[in-house]
């Protein structure tokens, strides 16, 4: 795994945070990770976007954002309302394969959910995968609808024949109601890929040493060792 995508069964399901999880768990194996948002909606110029706080709590020193738009919109919608360029999905991907050929792991960080047109011609993340043949992590909500968003995400990647590594739920909260409960047993059954974790709600108001030293405890063992290179038993 050299590059991997990082995509959502919706907007605020927690993205940001679990790939600032991941590249810290990369980061303290010694790994070299890059981090790409190829589109960044509703902030200003100068503003924090993302890839800010995925460097605030992960230290990771490169990261790549291709384009940015002010309106918190689906980045198409974002960019002709500007009257600013699309992206390319060709600008993605060769941005990509040039980060992987200079790190042990790239992650692409997606924008809302899977199938979000990201620019031009309407590409979606998925057109992103399969142009790079890599995989796609779903970051899923915990609470009640999230078996449906997450069974139709992990569908729509099986139809385009991109694989899947698995689910982490983005936000897993402190007292988990029924649903979170039953959830946290059911998502694996009913979309057919392993759950591969869950952030702890909050995690982003800790410190980078506090949150780097958390990071490795809130995914399954496969998963990590995947991040960091080791072979699986």
């Amino acid at each position: 795994m050299s590059v991997l995508l990082i995509s959502g069964t919706s907007t605020d399901v927690g993205k940001t945070v679990v790939t600032a999880a991941l590249v810290s768990v990369a980061l303290s194996a010694g790994r070299t990770v890059a981090v790409c948002k190829p589109a960044q909606t509703g902030v200003g110029v100068d503003e924090p976007g993302d890839l800010a706080e995925v460097q605030r709590l992960s230290g990771v020193d490169q990261v790549v954002e291709l384009v940015r738009y002010p309106e918190p919109l689906a980045p198409d919608t974002a960019a002709r309302r500007a009257g600013m360029p699309q992206l390319e999905c060709a600008e993605v991907v060769a941005t990509a394969r040039a980060l992987d050929a200079t790190h042990d792991l790239t992650l692409v960080e997606g924008a809302g959910g899977l199938l979000v047109r990201l620019g031009a011609d309407g590409f979606t993340l998925v057109d992103v995968a399969r142009e790079l043949g890599a995989p796609v992590l779903v970051v899923a909500a915990a609470g009640l609808g999230t078996l449906n968003h997450s069974a139709l995400t992990v569908r729509a990647l099986e139809s385009a024949e991109v694989p899947c590594v698995g689910l982490v739920i983005g936000s897993w909260p402190s007292e988990p109601d029924l649903a979170a409960r039953c959830n946290l047993e059911e998502l694996a059954e009913v979309t057919g890929v392993p759950l591969l974790g869950s952030v702890p709600a909050g995690s982003a108001v800790l410190e980078r040493e506090a949150f780097v030293a958390a990071a490795p405890g809130w995914f399954d063992p496969a998963l990590a060792q995947r991040l960091t290179g080791q072979p699986l038993p």
